[in-house]
């Protein structure tokens, strides 16, 4: 069910970036505004992992390098039957972590020196278990593909504002939705848009706690992971993301200060729901945990 809501948010928040298309320059805006989606998503597809681990500076380790957290990987990806990611650390006080890449094949892990020197071997299996479920369930490519489209309906939308009311139809007709039609464009789409990458993020987050979970056979590893992560979030910056917010989604919890609420704007589920989830799993009997 997820995966079909996902699919129907991704198909809305396409429609909605043609329909302002339509609206700046007609069925040939509409076209442009197609070409340029696919545009986006190509570039996307293919550099959006190069571009996040440049922005925040991240670090590839292996085997020698940072032997303890390269072997945790690797002994979830064993046990997972998944291929080994690139793995990477990133200078942060703030516990927190990531994942990317266009597919399992091509994915990369990410702690924060934060995360690996305030959590327990346990803990840091159980969170990196959950961004291996993100590249399982190629949510990494999701994710990133919606934050890039909610970016240029953002963008599209100004232009609609700007140059929407001149366009006229075929018998010289002004647009007729008007300068204020047009002013609540500029407001609505961008909303809406974020608003369905919302919706996308929250659905994906706790399917990875999912994934996670069943990938380590420990949920309250995770669970554990994440009641410190949220604590230390409250309080410690994390000024990469605090320059580049539309990445946050992306952290297994909110680096972003005072948007942890699970609002109808937060990029991430409760942690309090989150984490009962996980405690049902584990009391349930089900799986190697029970």
């Amino acid at each position: 069910m997820n995966y079909v809501r996902t699919a129907l948010l991704l198909a809305a928040m396409t429609g909605l970036f043609l329909a302002i298309g339509y609206l700046i320059g007609g069925e040939g805006g509409m076209i442009i505004a197609f070409l340029l989606a696919l545009a986006i998503n190509l570039f996307a597809y293919w550099n959006s992992d190069k571009v996040l681990l440049s922005m925040y500076g991240a670090r590839e380790v292996d085997r020698n390098s940072a032997p303890g957290f390269y072997g945790i990987v690797e002994q979830l990806v064993e046990r997972a039957g998944m291929p080994m990611p690139k793995v990477y650390i990133v200078e942060s006080d703030q516990p927190n972590a990531f994942a990317t890449g266009r597919n399992p094949e091509n994915a990369a892990v990410c702690a924060t020196t934060g995360l690996l020197n305030v959590l327990s071997s346990e803990e840091v299996a159980g969170v990196m278990a959950h961004e291996l479920a993100h590249v399982r369930n190629r949510d990494t490519l999701i994710m990133t593909i919606t934050a890039t489209v909610a970016g240029a309906i953002g963008m599209l939308a100004n232009f609609a504002f700007l140059f929407g009311g001149m366009r006229r139809d075929a018998n010289g007709n002004s647009n007729p939705l008007g300068i204020v039609g047009m002013l609540l464009i500029m407001i609505l789409a961008p909303l809406a848009a974020m608003l369905v990458q919302m919706a996308i993020s929250r659905a994906r987050e706790y399917e990875a706690d999912r994934g996670g979970a069943e990938i380590s056979g420990r949920p309250l590893w995770l669970a554990s992971a994440l009641e410190k992560i949220d604590a230390a979030a409250h309080t410690i910056d994390n000024e990469a993301a605090e320059r580049n917010p539309a990445t946050a989604h992306l952290f297994i919890v909110n680096p972003l200060h005072g948007q942890a609420i699970n609002s109808l704007f937060a990029t991430h589920p409760a942690v309090a729901n989150r984490i009962r989830r996980l405690r049902e799993m584990a009391g349930s009997g089900r799986g190697p945990w029970g």
